[in-house]
Parts: C-alpha cells; structure tokens; sequence
C-alpha cells in the first residue's frame, strides 16, 4: 500500500501507503494482461500507477540510526473515488511494494512486503485517515507507537493529524519493528 512510508518517508505512502491500499478491492494476478486504454491497468480501468520515490531518514528521527529506503518491487496503483464529504478526497491504493530498508551506517537491510491495500481520505486541515488491509510501512515520530519504522499488519486503521502524529488502532493490527531488524 502505501506509498513508501507514513512519515518523512511518509507523505510519499501517505500521499500513496501504504502503500498501498482499498478495502474490499481485489489485486489481480501478477500475471494479468493489462487491458486496453489510457487509464487502464491490470487492475482494471480508472487506476494510475503510484510509484514510490526512493527516502532518506537522518538518524534520531525513527530509528537511532540514518536509513534508506528505496522500492525493490512497485507495481502499486491508485484511484480516486467519489469524495464523502466536501473538502476530502478518497483514494484507494493497491498492488504489490516491497522496500528494502537499509541502515546507512552497517549495510544492514529488510526487504519490507508492503503489499497491503488501503482507502485513504485526505482532509482539507491536512489530517488523513486510512483504512488498512495487509502490510503497510509506517514511520512515527509521534503517536501510539513508540518512535521508529514498522510494517504493520493486519485489518486496522491510522489516522493521522494535521501536525502528523500517528495513531494505529484496531484489534488486528500487528507492528513489527524494522529499526530492530536492521539495528
């Protein structure tokens, strides 16, 4: 889903995200056929491709090292839909992610699958609400997450404030930290 991550890395899965995502919405083989036409994809019509842009995170800001991520697999694609309210937007996000998180100091890497799907709504204020299926990467800085970088997975949803903090809820939500995978 997604875009790349929440956070820093996070306006590019925040704009995209998480990388990533629409609940309800089903990907389509990997082996499908694109179908005809301008704004068709193998998902079907109406969805646009959402690359992820390569990041950089200085140390401090997640995890207590710089790191890198940069997309390895990127086949997310995005569609608009019908707003709910006036002054928000919905998209949905879908495909296949996998970013590989490098720690800029050791070498050390985690190809992260975020291939998860998400329905994104984008407020006027700045504020974003997601609702998640499958594997996301988020970054926090501030939330109910300690700071750092995890992929969460599960049926859950983030919203996040207009100054950016994170709050992940839901019963089957299910972070794994990727600072501690490549510490």
């Amino acid at each position: 889903m997604r875009k790349s991550v929440l956070g820093t890395a996070g306006t590019a899965l925040g704009t995209a995200c998480v990388t990533v995502l629409a609940l309800g919405l089903a990907t389509a083989p990997a082996t499908a056929a694109p179908p005809a036409g301008p704004t068709a994809t193998a998902h079907g019509p109406g969805w646009e491709p959402a690359p992820s842009a390569p990041w950089d995170v200085p140390a401090g800001e997640r995890c207590a090292f710089p790191v890198h991520g940069e997309p390895i697999v990127d086949e997310v694609v995005s569609r608009e839909l019908p707003p709910p309210a006036e002054d928000v937007t919905r998209t949905a996000y879908q495909g296949d992610l996998v970013i590989r998180v490098t720690n800029k100091e050791t070498g050390a890497h985690y190809d992260a699958d975020v291939s998860g799907t998400a329905l994104v709504d984008v407020y006027a204020s700045g504020a974003q609400f997601w609702r998640v299926l499958g594997p996301v990467l988020v970054g926090v800085g501030e939330g109910n997450l300690a700071r750092g970088l995890y992929v969460v997975d599960g049926a859950y949803t983030i919203a996040i404030s207009p100054t950016g903090t994170k709050t992940v809820a839901g019963p089957a939500a299910r972070p794994d930290s990727i600072c501690a995978r490549i510490d």
